[in-house]
């Protein structure tokens, strides 16, 4: 499977969901998703796996201000070997 992404509004909120894999294929869809929000949550509960450019891409969303929620081990363990000091929040 590749990477599915969904997105909730909850009240202002928006939550936009990854699951599968994530490579550089899909990340204009989800730089697309993310646009213009300011209070943004990325669920990782369902990504399997990310290739760095999918590491990048949720580095850069990050640092704009979404958080990153339910990040498995294995996803964590790349964001912090690709060196994002926030990669444990």
């Amino acid at each position: 499977m590749e990477c599915w992404i969904g997105m909730v509004k909850d009240g202002d909120r928006r939550i936009v969901r990854l699951a599968g894999r994530l490579s550089a294929a899909q990340v204009p869809e989800l730089f697309i998703a993310c646009a213009g929000q300011k209070d943004i949550e990325i669920d990782l509960t369902d990504l399997l796996s990310a290739d760095p450019a999918g590491i990048e891409a949720l580095q850069r969303i990050r640092r704009s201000g979404a958080t990153l929620s339910g990040i498995p081990g294995y996803i964590q363990l790349q964001l912090h070997t690709a060196g994002d000091p926030r990669a444990s929040r």
